[in-house]
């Protein structure tokens, strides 16, 4: 198909839409009776991809039922703003819950979006018969972990907790509080990995949750669970830090299949304690929810948790990516760097972001299958995460895909804003300076 055939199928397909709610509407049109519904975003900084996720959720919350939202967050910090939408917990205010987010990059979590969500979650639950949980999914909260798991085994059996006290003892030794000192020293310093005292722990804790369930015929219950999780995501980060100086693939690998995996575990636990299978809402970036074997992604040999929910629960799960061409994104210009309020570029030429810009629609809505002919071609896709350099952004920020394929539906909006951190720099409140600065030409 020529270019003008493209346009043409693209814009009969489309959905065009002015508000949230348009939007919400659409997509509503396309989810089917899907209980696993993964909503992306192109970048970590985008305030109406936030805003966008949040609004579906809502509604698949009070129509649909929906047991959970689990995010691209680390499981202990967002465990907190599990407790406060419970109404468990000391925090008595959304911004309070989310006050463990202060790893880099904190906006992702700490920004008014996120802050307005959680509020609405908490009301909702007091509002309703089953409660939706709130947890995270990522894997770099190593040493929280270990206390989270810690603190738990001392409240409820002190001699356990001695021994994994000297089991996880090993970091000490070895990374000084810095998990990536630890993938170093164990990788290329010779040092002694821990491997075998997180999987030692990891089963002792397996095997009294097995012990509880066999004795009162119950699911454990959320401390155990959590503490469970807890110690899991250490054995699944001592091999991750590791595997991040053995090369790219293996560590992203490990780190996908773990959110997989944790994913997995919530839905068994919801549909144990509530007797039907789990609904479950994703939130976590295109390049993680969009199918990888239709990237470029896949001749590098990784995997992501999109390729794995579809292998895994295939009809169950709907695939919703996010575009945008242009506008201003919260992010950092080096990694651990401030927040900044960056200018986005428009897309290049070629890109499928540059191809949307072109039709005639600022925010639309977008299924796929139907338009799978006019999109059958690689193109490139723009991914901005926690750092952008548009000094590089072909090499950073481009890679090629089949969007039909990594896709179930796109919501592309054509001008979108940074989302607003809960802690503002001066940089940040600042902005970028326009590229005709100081002329003004």
């Amino acid at each position: 198909m020529d270019q003008a055939e493209i346009q043409l199928a693209l814009e009969r397909a489309l959905v065009r839409v002015d508000e949230v709610a348009g939007a919400v509407d659409a997509v509503f049109d396309l989810l089917g009776d899907r209980r696993l519904v993964l909503l992306g975003e192109s970048s970590h900084g985008t305030q109406e991809f936030y805003a966008l996720r949040a609004a579906i959720t809502r509604r698949l919350v009070e129509e649909r039922g929906f047991d959970a939202v689990a995010v691209e967050a680390d499981w202990p910090d967002a465990y907190r703003v599990n407790c406060f939408v419970a109404g468990a917990g000391e925090d008595r205010s959304a911004g309070a819950a989310l006050g463990d987010f202060r790893r880099f990059p904190s906006w992702m979590w700490r920004n008014t979006d996120v802050r307005e969500f959680v509020s609405w979650l908490r009301a909702h639950n007091e509002r309703a018969g089953e409660r939706v949980g709130f947890y995270g999914l990522d894997l770099y909260s190593l040493h929280s972990s270990i206390e989270a798991v810690l603190r738990y085994l001392d409240a409820v059996d002190p001699s356990a907790a001695r021994r994994a006290r000297a089991r996880y003892g090993c970091f000490e030794h070895v990374d000084g509080g810095d998990p990536q000192q630890y993938g170093y020293a164990t990788t290329v310093g010779g040092a002694e990995p821990c491997e075998a005292a997180v999987v030692e722990q990891l089963v002792d804790l397996r095997r009294s949750a097995a012990e509880y369930r066999e004795r009162d015929g119950r699911v454990a219950d959320d401390a155990q669970f959590f503490a469970e999780q807890n110690a899991r995501l250490v054995r699944d980060a001592e091999r991750y830090y590791r595997a991040m100086y053995r090369g790219r693939a293996e560590s992203w690998n490990l780190r996908d299949e773990h959110m997989t995996e944790t994913l997995a575990a919530l839905c068994e636990r919801i549909e144990r304690q509530r007797g039907r299978p789990a609904r479950i809402v994703v939130w976590a970036h295109n390049s993680h929810l969009g199918d990888a074997r239709a990237t470029e992604m896949a001749h590098r040999g990784e995997r992501n948790v999109g390729q794995l929910v579809r292998e895994r629960w295939d009809a169950d799960a709907f695939l919703l990516g996010f575009t945008t061409d242009r506008g201003t994104v919260t992010a950092a210009s080096d990694w651990g760097g401030e927040a900044e309020r960056k200018r986005v570029r428009r897309a290049l030429g070629g890109s499928h972001e540059h191809v949307f810009a072109g039709l005639d629609a600022s925010m639309f809505v977008l299924a796929l299958g139907p338009v799978r002919q006019a999109l059958a071609e690689p193109r490139l896709e723009r991914a901005i995460g926690v750092i952008y350099r548009p000094d590089t952004e072909r090499q950073s920020h481009y890679f090629h895909a089949r969007l039909p394929d990594q896709f179930d539906a796109v919501v592309h909006l054509d001008d979108t804003t940074a989302v607003e951190p809960l802690d503002r720099s001066e940089r940040w409140v600042a902005g970028e300076a326009p590229e005709t600065f100081p002329t003004g030409v």
